[in-house]
């Protein structure tokens, strides 16, 4: 590969991975040193390119792993009781709070295998950490957290049919 064919890569892509980095960190300056690091890398990389899959997405991967990087970096490991998950949808304990929803999901939760129900229980009902389910399940807070948010997707497929 030759450094015009790069060039072209960089002029074709640069304005893509830019977009899609400001659309998960939610900062342009951050996403634009994101990018030129992106573009670095891919350059360091390029001849272990095997074009399994379309550059874009080479090279979107490889932003998503330098924006988890700045991430590492950049933060304070998180107690992970105190992570909050963003969901664009209403969440199900917003639903909760609606008696025809409530219903409707304690018919799903009902149905739904173990461990499931009773993580998702003891977290929403019971209120209790990550840590605390994961003790009784002699098991791991990240464990816990998984089932938890696997509870959740399941619910919530179950009440979009």
């Amino acid at each position: 590969m030759t450094d015009t064919d790069f060039e072209q890569i960089y002029r074709d892509y640069f304005r893509e991975v830019e977009l899609y980095l400001r659309a998960i960190c939610k900062d342009p300056l951050l996403a634009e040193e994101l990018t030129e690091q992106v573009f670095f890398q891919a350059l360091k990389t390029l001849k272990t390119f095997r074009g399994d899959c379309d550059i874009r997405t080479w090279l979107c991967a490889i932003g998503r792993n330098c924006y988890l990087s700045h991430l590492r970096k950049s933060r304070p490991a998180e107690d992970i009781d105190q992570i909050q998950v963003p969901d664009p949808r209403k969440t199900l304990e917003d639903r909760l709070v609606d008696k025809t929803q409530a219903l409707a999901i304690h018919r799903v939760l009902h149905d739904l295998p173990e461990p499931y129900k009773e993580v998702f229980s003891l977290r929403v009902f019971g209120q209790l950490s990550f840590g605390d389910i994961g003790g009784i399940f002699g098991r791991t807070a990240n464990w816990a957290c998984v089932t938890y948010h696997r509870a959740r997707q399941k619910i919530q497929e179950q009440m979009e049919e």
